[in-house]
């Protein structure tokens, strides 16, 4: 092996995720055999925003690979939140869809949380709604759906053999979507858990006690080599867009750890682009299926 048995494993999500898509169809042609339905997942988009349809796009080819059926409802970056609101209550309704997922940013002056807040909970499959999150935070409750980004951040751990419990973890970042689940899904893993947010004192201290650090703060490669100590696991969750002229369009992707250089000290890495990414999408097939299987199972 020589030297290159120094740098780290690189967790492949796109591998994993390929996996992990190849149980779901065997799956969702199971419970089409024994029930003659499938699941389906409903994705409402407002306004033209290109980055919400290319998700929205990929969502579609995803649902068909694994034979989930996908409904999909385009309005108007001009549509009214009563307009939304009647089209989640319309899937909320409808026995053929088991999941909704309302594509996130909505347009300004439309309140997000009302709107979330109106998906049926057995079809919440994105997990933000309040119960759900209630429940991720309590002990000895289940949460009918857990957010899709930090549950794939859990099954690359699993998945990659990687022992959880007792272990120090970091989760770098606090947000709704992925630190504070991730921090909660940690702690269910029997993790011990910190939370690095802005107003940390000294982070670098903190996330060099770490077995398992989470970086999901939304900041260009700002976990350093000296952050982490030898044989740390790594899941970077950042996507940030940086400045690279040799690049055609004029940036390239990083995640919100160093990865060059953090390769050198961890154990095992999650690359960007490649790593949490596909596991996000696939999640959201899982819990589609999970919808699907305890409605139709009935």
């Amino acid at each position: 092996m020589g030297a290159a048995s120094s740098t780290a494993t690189v967790i492949d999500g796109k591998a994993i995720a390929g996996t992990i898509r190849a149980e779901i169809k065997s799956k969702v042609d199971d419970l089409k055999r024994r029930t003659g339905r499938v699941p389906g997942l409903a994705v409402v988009i407002v306004g033209e925003r290109k980055d919400s349809q290319t998700y929205v796009r990929m969502k579609r080819k995803a649902c068909e690979e694994v034979g989930i059926a996908s409904f999909h409802c385009e309005l108007p970056g001009t549509a009214t939140e009563e307009e939304i609101l009647k089209t989640v209550r319309r899937f909320n309704a409808d026995a053929n869809v088991h999941g909704i997922l309302v594509q996130l940013p909505l347009p300004k002056g439309v309140n997000e949380e009302r709107v979330l807040a109106e998906i049926s909970i057995e079809k919440d499959v994105d997990g933000f709604h309040p119960e759900n999150i209630g429940k991720l935070a309590m002990k000895g409750h289940e949460p009918l759906f857990v957010p899709c980004t930090p549950k794939g951040c859990i099954e690359l751990l699993k998945r990659s053999g990687v022992e959880l419990s007792g272990k120090n973890a970091v989760v770098v970042g606090r947000s709704n979507i992925v630190g504070m689940p991730a921090a909660m899904l940690l702690m269910k893993e029997n993790c011990t858990v910190t939370v690095v947010h802005s107003k940390t004192k000294d982070p670098k201290r903190v996330c060099r006690e770490a077995d398992v650090i989470v970086a999901a703060c939304g900041s260009a490669e700002m976990v350093k080599k000296d952050w982490v100590k030898k044989g740390a696991v790594i899941i970077d969750v950042g996507t940030n867009g940086v400045d690279d002229k040799t690049k055609k369009a004029g940036y390239r992707l990083v995640g919100d750890v160093d990865y060059a250089e953090v390769r050198k000290v961890a154990s095992a890495i999650t690359p960007v682009p490649g790593g949490v990414g596909p596991m996000t999408i696939c999640m959201l097939l899982s819990n589609t299926l999970d919808s699907g299987a305890r409605a139709l199972e009935k």
